[in-house]
């Protein structure tokens, strides 16, 4: 299923990062993986195979991009994405998923989909990335510890994934959960949560045009310290919404419960829109820091798509249901 809709101005990848830094990173990477040149060799770190993949091909480029940003606004270049995130599966730290993950062997990869639905099963990687299936989206990217990011992600509706399922009456959420292994994500040793990490959507922003399932970013196979193989994208909610390495998806009728609220729940809502009115105990959420700037931009109520999302939510108290 491929949905072409359009928010706003559509922008090529070459008109917000120069074309010629765009173009020649990606020649690199796949001169490098067809001539067996070791990045290494190329003066730069070296990185496993999974790392060091060839893009993705067919994606379709539907960039979406809410009205109420600023047209063109620049990407963050691959480096930015890749070397700054938050992973507690692979560590606390900003840098450790980065240096932690890069053993994580991915592959094969499933993810069991049961619970309220007609056609209970699974759905493997490779099924997820068929050339048919994938866009390519521009979305950004608000951190609950106030920095953001413009994100290229490529990744598949995740309202065509559910409805392979036969979603029921009794469907109301969408639970979802990570792979858990102590050896394959050592960060889960520590009990800074209660692993495996869990995260929940209602349905109706699960089925929600803007929610993804990513599978890669910059037009390649999703880093391992970004996600990998399959990740949760939802652009209006911070990025701790974002569960990474998915393993299961299940259909209830009840609110799941999810990680951070169970670990904090005056901090962390489960709705976890992006609301610069309502104040974290620990920090203001009206300005944000965009990674690779130096000035603080304002906050935009969901996230900058209150346009596209904040019908779901009329009628709600939002300080309340945060």
């Amino acid at each position: 299923m491929l949905i072409k809709n359009r928010i706003a101005s559509d922008v090529s990848g070459s008109e917000i990062t120069p074309k010629t830094v765009f173009d020649n990173r990606r020649a690199f990477l796949k001169t490098a993986a067809l001539t067996g040149i070791g990045l290494a060799a190329a003066g730069l770190p070296s990185l496993p195979a999974y790392a060091a993949r060839t893009p993705f091909s067919g994606v379709q480029k539907t960039q979406w991009t809410a009205k109420s940003m600023p047209e063109n606004d620049p990407l963050n270049t691959y480096e930015d994405i890749t070397s700054y995130n938050n992973f507690y599966e692979f560590g606390t730290g900003k840098r450790d998923p980065q240096e932690n993950a890069q053993d994580f062997k991915p592959l094969p990869w499933e993810i069991t989909v049961d619970g309220a639905c007609a056609k209970p099963g699974k759905i493997s990687f490779e099924d997820l990335t068929k050339p048919h299936a994938l866009e390519e989206r521009v979305y950004r990217h608000r951190c609950v510890e106030a920095w953001s990011m413009v994100i290229p992600w490529v990744g598949i509706p995740l309202a065509a994934v559910l409805k392979r399922f036969e979603p029921t009456a009794d469907a109301k959420y969408v639970a979802f959960e990570t792979l858990m292994d102590l050896e394959r994500m050592p960060g889960q040793r520590q009990r800074v949560l209660n692993w495996p990490y869990k995260e929940g959507l209602r349905m109706d922003e699960a089925m929600h045009p803007l929610s993804i399932l990513a599978v890669g970013l910059y037009g390649e196979v999703m880093p391992n310290q970004n996600g990998a193989p399959v990740r949760l994208v939802t652009p209006w909610k911070y990025g701790f919404k974002g569960i990474k390495s998915i393993v299961r998806i299940k259909f209830q009728s009840e609110m799941p419960a999810t990680s951070w609220n169970e670990a904090a729940s005056r901090e962390y809502g489960f709705y976890s829109n992006v609301n610069p009115a309502v104040t974290h105990p620990r920090w203001s959420q009206e300005t944000e820091r965009r990674i690779g700037e130096l000035f603080k931009r304002k906050t935009l109520p969901f996230n900058g798509y209150a346009e596209e999302v904040a019908g779901l939510y009329q009628g709600m108290d939002l300080r309340k249901w945060f």
